[in-house]
């Protein structure tokens, strides 16, 4: 346990350094925008395609992790919606309670965490989650938020907007294009491919103090505009969702797939479920408060998840490994 601690403890003091500048103004929340802009536009997309050019193509394209995996995500979308849904919290507001629940924070954190952990091979499934949450997920919930009439323009006006928002997300692009690059053996010339690692090296540790501050900034700014404290029962148990049923949900679907003798493997079995053990993503947050989402309360699940899975997710790599 200890080990594991030792392994997992630099990134969420790493997210706890950005939490804290925030905080304390160490770094204006002005400057927050521009930290996000490198992650999701130059280092993340580099770090991604360097994991996609080098892992080989049949563990991108495996059709076990990709079914078992989205399954598990349709299932925790529902049931939180449902769980949900009262006369305070309608659609909108549901329906990104619920993104939180399923939409774990793989790009900015499970990616070099888990490879980290586990080695090189475990960056192919946890790529193929990446893409699921991202196009698929991320779509549903922002087609469901607009069930209750929060947008005047309607459902096809929402569906143009969330379609937008994947071409022009450089996170499924990068991706792509290093699954092409291992299919054909391409290799960039050298210069090219030194920038990329530069640039792929400076991912990891930008994008979780990133987290951090986002994280702090949401808080922040969800208490300067809520005159009322958010109840504990309306963000607590989506963040317990996240933690507890998402990992024990994946362990259970995929144990059944590969007794029903579904081509998934043990280890990327072990990938999957350590990936629905992480806390949830943060530009969920960014998400909310485009569609006119409760903020605050996502910001708080997102806070609650983050804090407590330095525990649990060591818990999980305990128990898994």
């Amino acid at each position: 346990m200890l080990q594991i601690l030792l392994v997992t403890f630099p990134f969420f003091a790493l997210v706890l350094c950005g939490y804290v500048a925030a905080r304390r103004r160490m770094l204006p929340l002005e400057a927050i925008p521009g930290l996000n802009t490198f992650v999701l536009f130059f280092a993340l997309p580099c770090m991604l395609y360097r994991f996609g050019s080098t892992t080989p193509l049949a563990q991108l394209l495996d059709a076990g992790v990709f079914m078992t995996y989205l399954l598990c995500a349709l299932v925790m979308v529902g049931f939180a919606v449902a769980v949900s849904l009262n006369q305070r919290i309608r659609w909108n507001d549901a329906s990104f309670g619920a993104l939180v629940a399923a939409f774990p924070n793989t790009g900015f954190m499970g990616v070099p965490l888990l490879v980290a952990l586990l080695g090189p091979k475990a960056a192919g499934p946890a790529i193929v989650t990446i893409v699921v949450d991202m196009v698929l997920t991320t779509s549903l919930c922002i087609a469901l938020s607009r069930l209750d009439g929060a947008d005047k323009h309607g459902f096809s006006h929402a569906a143009k907007n969330a379609l937008k928002g994947m071409l022009f997300n450089p996170m499924p692009w990068s991706i792509l294009l290093g699954t092409v690059a291992s299919a054909v053996s391409l290799e960039l010339p050298r210069p090219v491919m030194q920038t990329v690692g530069l640039l792929a090296d400076a991912a990891s540790p930008v994008a979780l103090f990133t987290i951090g501050a986002v994280l702090a900034r949401s808080q922040m700014l969800a208490a300067a505009n809520q005159h009322a404290p958010i109840p504990l029962r309306d963000y607590l148990p989506v963040a317990g969702l996240k933690l507890f049923l998402h990992p024990v949900l994946v362990l259970v679907v995929g144990a059944g797939a590969i007794r029903l003798g579904m081509p998934l493997d043990r280890f990327a079995l072990t990938v999957l479920v350590l990936v629905a053990a992480l806390p949830s993503a943060s530009n969920v947050s960014l998400l909310a408060e485009r569609f006119g989402a409760d903020n605050g309360r996502i910001a708080r699940i997102i806070l609650v998840s983050t804090a407590a899975a330095f525990l649990t997710f060591s818990l999980a790599v305990r128990l898994l490994t």
